[in-house]
């Protein structure tokens, strides 16, 4: 069985004010801040994130539960750069993590990874894309 729920970190976070991170909030309810075992990149104005095998490397985000899940992945994976057919030339990938939520409940979530390399990029350390966007400015 498919999680219906999406961890984000990035442009999707609801202190973002984009049409997208609107899109989500009017199309899942907010669950709780969390993380996930991962390292986070500026690709450019937006973050990309991968998996990291060191449990101390976390992606700071939120996670939602998706209503209707055909309908709002179809427009999700398209935002994301994710074609009808996912390839290995996306920018994007959506796979399944599991989650830490802040009262310590893990969760298996949706999340979109970045499926580029990532040598020459900047590595935000905080793992935090809010946080690193502030001090940005």
């Amino acid at each position: 069985m498919k999680p219906d729920y999406l961890f984000v970190y990035g442009t999707l976070l609801k202190g973002v004010k984009n049409d997208m991170s609107r899109f989500l909030a009017a199309h899942a309810q907010f669950v709780a801040k969390g993380t996930f075992q991962g390292k986070l990149y500026q690709v450019s104005w937006y973050p990309g994130a991968v998996v990291s095998a060191n449990a101390s490397e976390k992606v700071y985000g939120a996670v939602f539960k998706i209503d209707d899940f055909e309908n709002v992945f179809k427009v999700l994976d398209h935002y994301e750069g994710i074609g009808h057919v996912p390839s290995a030339s996306d920018l994007f990938k959506r796979e399944s993590v599991q989650a830490v939520l802040v009262d310590g409940t893990t969760i298996e979530t949706w999340v979109y990874l970045y499926n580029r390399d990532v040598s020459h990029l900047k590595w935000i350390s905080s793992g935090d894309f809010l946080k690193f966007s502030n001090e940005e400015v």
